[in-house]
């Protein structure tokens, strides 16, 4: 069990992480090319809740792939 919440904590951590960073890097990109939807949407924030997905972040520990919740963006712009 101590090996579990090790191996856990150690995987959770750095992929909530990563998970973060890359869905605010899609959206701070786009607002700086002139999209202000993920901007005005709240989606420029580093809280890792506002990025997950339920049934991806489910998949990770299931399947071992998942998903974060595309950024939104006007592709008009």
């Amino acid at each position: 069990m101590d090996d579990f919440l090790l191996k856990l904590s150690v995987m959770l951590v750095p992929g909530m992480l990563a998970i973060t960073c890359h869905e605010v890097s899609h959206g701070y990109v786009a607002w700086r090319f002139g999209d202000p939807t993920a901007r005005m949407l709240g989606r420029l924030t580093l809280n890792p809740l506002k990025h997950l997905d339920l049934i991806g972040t489910l998949m990770i520990f299931f399947v071992g792939i998942g998903w974060a919740k595309p950024v939104p963006g006007n592709f008009a712009r």
